[in-house]
């Protein structure tokens, strides 16, 4: 018996069309913090939506917040732990504004950008308890002590991403309390 070999024709490989980009608040705005160590660069979707690392996954980095969250709040699962950071990030999207949710959308991993751009602005501002208290009213089967924990165990972790020039302008821009909420104390009274 005898075998043929079979002669490939080479293939032609023609490019996928490439996304439009739409232009965002986040795409247009210069970066003013400066303080992680990536360099700002378009993603594969041609986003300007938050710092590179060269090499950065912004998958990996969602789940990175993820294992953040799940470890400081003790969660016993991922899935929780991503409820809970959802549930967070989308209530305080509605209390940050102007540059301040630019910066911090374009400091975050993607996914954690789009639920906090997803919110409209809330029309008033809340104290932090009333802060804790919606959250409350967010999470199947939370109490105030532990929506205020699920507050804290994702606040906590953001203030190590994007880094603490940001954080003090976020801490700036909401009412007094949230410090707390951010894993920090809040020594000084703040001027009305």
């Amino acid at each position: 018996m005898t075998t043929t070999a079979r002669t490939q024709t080479p293939r032609t490989v023609i490019p996928a069309p490439q996304r439009p980009v739409r232009a965002t608040v986040a795409s247009v705005m210069k970066d003013d913090d400066g303080r992680r160590g990536g360099h700002r660069d378009r993603g594969p979707n041609g986003d300007l939506g938050r710092d590179r690392p060269q090499n950065g996954d912004p998958d990996r980095d969602w789940g990175e917040l993820i294992a953040s969250v799940r470890e400081s709040g003790q969660y016993p699962t991922t899935a929780e732990a991503e409820r809970v950071t959802r549930t967070v990030l989308s209530a305080l999207g509605g209390h940050v504004t102007g540059d301040e949710r630019v910066a911090l959308a374009r400091a975050l991993p993607r996914e954690a950008a789009r639920v906090i751009a997803s919110r409209i602005p809330a029309t008033r501002p809340q104290s932090a308890q009333e802060f804790v208290d919606t959250v409350a009213t967010r999470i199947e089967g939370a109490t105030p002590a532990t929506a205020r924990w699920d507050v804290s165990s994702v606040l906590g972790v953001l203030p190590n991403l994007i880094g603490d020039d940001l954080t003090d302008r976020v801490l700036a821009q909401l009412p007094p309390g949230y410090a707390l909420l951010f894993g920090r104390a809040e020594l000084a009274a703040r001027a009305s």
